[in-house]
């Protein structure tokens, strides 16, 4: 049986969580924060709560949709530290993409700029991202938990000090909608990484 509870968290900038809780992408291109620098981003877990952070959040790492809506995420901002936490997200699919060109085919799936894909890509001289396909599910009342000291800094996984609910979070797409969208990226990346 799966829990109800969750206490891992992702960090992404809070504007395209708030897209993937539009269901405007299910993707995030990712390669690490810095104090993840040698082994670099690794998908740890199946099931995560998306933490939504305003830390290096740029208008021009944007994907062009997404610029103006970057003063929305922060006009709702929460309070000084709290953390407010609306979207638990199951992964779907994971793929190490070593093509940078294979990218371009599913731009409308991430939230980001085509140049910060390509320094993404190349960043630290170690060719090539994860790309991680969500299913994300909108909890019923946000929940919001008081941000530890530990939590700050450019670092992608947190474990919060205490359990979320998670029980009550209803998917953000149908899951046809969402199999479609899966199967367009399989189709620009190739299979997803077999994952452990």
């Amino acid at each position: 049986m799966i829990s109800t509870l969750e206490r891992t968290a992702l960090k992404e900038w809070a504007v395209l969580a708030k897209a993937m809780g539009r269901g405007d992408i299910i993707a995030m291109v990712r390669k690490g924060g810095i104090r993840e620098q040698r082994a670099g981003f690794s998908v740890r877990h199946d099931r995560f709560l998306l933490y939504p952070t305003y830390f290096h959040e740029k208008a021009t790492e944007l994907a062009p949709r997404f610029v103006e809506r970057l003063g929305d995420a922060g006009a709702a901002r929460p309070p000084e530290g709290v953390v407010r936490l609306s979207l638990v997200c199951d992964v779907e699919a994971v793929w190490e993409v070593r093509d940078l060109d294979a990218l371009r085919a599913i731009e409308r799936e991430h939230g980001l700029a085509w140049g910060a894909v390509e320094s993404r890509f190349r960043y630290r001289d170690r060719p090539g991202v994860q790309v991680v396909a969500v299913r994300a599910s909108r909890l019923t009342s946000p929940a919001e938990v008081p941000e530890a000291r530990r939590y700050a800094g450019c670092v992608s996984w947190v474990e919060l000090d205490a359990d979320v609910d998670v029980g009550d979070a209803a998917p953000v797409l149908a899951p046809d909608a969402l199999e479609r969208r899966l199967a367009a990226l399989a189709a620009a990346l190739g299979d997803p990484s077999p994952r452990t």
